[in-house]
């Protein structure tokens, strides 16, 4: 498959259609309006989707993951993509168990093909009920995932972004992220970082 350098390629972690999904959906509409992007967006969101229970099928058999759920139309996308943004909301003071079973299930394309992830570009947001409720935690994780695979991680800058965009929702969903302009400069702050990378390339 051939990759397509001008596509950003948005999953959102979580299990309902909330403040997660909103600012994913945010980011990758600023990104398309702002910088010319062209956006995919993929939800967890009512998939079947398996835990790995690294049976190793991946490694012996190099065809990709013996389990046939919902992450096999997601595997295409991740080849296809130049740029991807995962985004969390924060349970139990890290990202979900959906999207950490996305990644997990990476194991299997990266056996099949193990550039499949280089050179890459990626940012990372997560959304928290609490100001401070494990949101950079799970930013971290989703980092480690794009470091171990050699996907060029991005952060907003030493300035309001870190490590990349922390959103508060006070546990009011949807509502609650539409007024935390912070969290949406933030958003904006990480996609900038990205863009001007996008130039270079």
């Amino acid at each position: 498959m051939v990759e397509n350098k001008n596509l950003l390629l948005g999953i959102c972690g979580s299990p309902r259609n909330q403040a997660t999904e909103f600012s994913v959906r945010y980011a990758l509409n600023y990104a398309t309006e702002k910088f010319g992007f062209e956006t995919e967006f993929w939800t967890v969101r009512g998939k079947k989707i398996g835990f790995c229970t690294h049976c190793d099928y991946c490694i012996r058999e190099k065809k990709g993951c013996v389990q046939k759920d919902d992450l096999q139309e997601l595997y295409p996308k991740l080849e296809n993509a130049k740029y991807f943004l995962f985004g969390t909301p924060v349970f139990q003071g890290n990202l979900s168990a959906q999207l950490k079973a996305v990644m997990d299930r990476c194991r299997a394309i990266i056996a099949k093909k193990p550039e499949v992830f280089w050179d890459k570009i990626g940012i990372a947001l997560a959304l928290g009920g609490d100001r401070n409720g494990g949101q950079e935690p799970a930013i971290r994780t989703i980092l480690d995932f794009y470091i171990q695979n050699g996907i060029i991680t991005v952060s907003g800058g030493a300035f309001g972004a870190n490590l990349g965009a922390c959103l508060w929702s006070k546990d009011l969903g949807k509502k609650g992220v539409e007024k935390d302009k912070e969290g949406l400069r933030a958003i904006k702050k990480v996609v900038n970082k990205m863009a001007k990378l996008k130039e270079k390339n």
